[in-house]
């Protein structure tokens, strides 16, 4: 093994089977190299039936799922949209395309996601402005969808589930993305599965999943000629992309399984150096251990750790910063106390690439057990 072999934090995996490229030839060879097609109805297809919805949407990236989503939703001008503070951009920028406003909800430590007393205070505050509300499933871990549904309806909101990371994790036995009226699904590439980037939408009400689909493909209304209704979106999926992703869903499980196994060596490693706690995992939560992440409360801080990695060649990185701390979104409303800062502030996601071997792991480990032999 070379010594300063780069460990990236997570990359595409394509199988060993060579699944993706039977069904990109395919596309190839019948000249289906262009959105929409055979592999994007299939994949929707396939999509759908293994999470447990009754359909879906391919888009070109999980971005645009989130958008036409809310979109779908009705989300408009002067409405609120509450939103996790603890995410990636990608969750929040949608909610600045529709013109609405986002409120940003603080996390509890039990599930790292949305605390559902911060949002239940949001939607006493702002009311019937509030016209969705969105939930992360973070790094993989579920959020508590039998309380936040519960609050929802209480309420009267969509719920529009942002399942980016968490492809093939489970709440209670069901997975997520299926709990609210729409669920969105990334495979950037860096996701469990990847297309190189795309989305899908997901949702059991068939005329908004054409609607959805109307929108993604430039509005085209049923004309001889061009012509345009309504404003219209480029969000539809390749025929080619779609085809990687019919490939890498058949090895889904597979890399869950080495996700958890991934997991669970740090945990056993490393679990016992002082200071060290690892993202919570309930009895109600079947993660896809998407990432691995720990939170360092000792004298060793996160920076010391992904220095030390990066020296050797090794990718790492810090815990999403609140949306409430970006210097683009700090004019918009907070609700909660200071758990989010606190796991930005204190955590590390590490390394959690799959291809990566025992003997890869065991020098991730090595490196870092040294910061606390020094």
């Amino acid at each position: 093994m070379a010594e300063n072999k780069k460990i990236w934090l997570a990359s595409p995996h394509m199988s060993d089977e060579g699944y993706e490229m039977q069904y990109v030839q395919e596309a190839f060879d019948t000249n289906w190299v262009a959105p929409l097609g055979p592999n994007v109805n299939e994949f929707e297809k396939e999509i759908a039936v293994k999470v447990g919805s009754k359909y879906a949407a391919a888009m070109t990236s999980g971005t645009g799922a989130i958008h036409l989503a809310l979109k779908a939703a009705g989300v408009d001008e002067e409405d609120i949209v509450l939103c996790p503070t603890l995410t990636f951009s990608a969750t929040a920028n949608p909610i600045i395309y529709q013109n609405a406003t986002p409120v940003f909800i603080d996390s509890d430590y039990e599930t790292w996601n949305m605390d559902a007393s911060a949002l239940e205070a949001a939607l006493e505050k702002y009311g019937d402005k509030v016209k969705a509300v969105l939930v992360v499933h973070l790094y993989g871990l579920s959020a508590d969808m039998d309380k936040i549904m519960e609050i929802c309806n209480k309420f009267n909101v969509t719920v529009i589930e942002d399942a980016a990371e968490s492809l093939g994790a489970y709440y209670k036995g069901r997975h997520t993305g299926t709990f609210g009226e729409f669920g969105v699904f990334s495979f950037n590439g860096n996701k469990i599965i990847t297309t190189s980037g795309g989305g899908m939408l997901v949702c059991d009400d068939e005329e908004k999943i054409k609607k959805v689909r109307f929108w993604s493909t430039q509005s085209r209304d049923v004309a001889r000629h061009y012509q345009h209704s309504e404003l219209g979106f480029n969000y539809r999926m390749s025929n080619v992309v779609a085809g990687i992703g019919r490939g890498q869903l058949k090895v889904l499980n597979e890399r869950v399984g080495k996700k958890k196994y991934i997991f669970e060596f740090y945990k056993r490693e490393l679990g016992q150096l002082e200071g060290i706690e690892f993202m919570p995992i309930n009895d109600w939560n079947e993660p896809n251990y998407w990432l691995s992440v720990m939170i360092l409360k000792g004298e060793i801080r996160p920076l010391d750790v992904m220095e030390a990695l990066e020296k050797e060649n090794i990718e790492s990185r810090p815990v999403w910063k609140p949306m409430h701390m970006q210097p683009f979104f700090a004019e918009y409303d907070y609700v909660g106390s200071d758990v989010s800062e606190k796991l930005f502030e204190n955590g590390v996601c590490l390394p959690s690439d799959t291809k990566m071997t025992d003997e890869d792991l065991e020098r991730i480990c090595s490196i870092i057990k040294g910061l606390w032999s020094k």
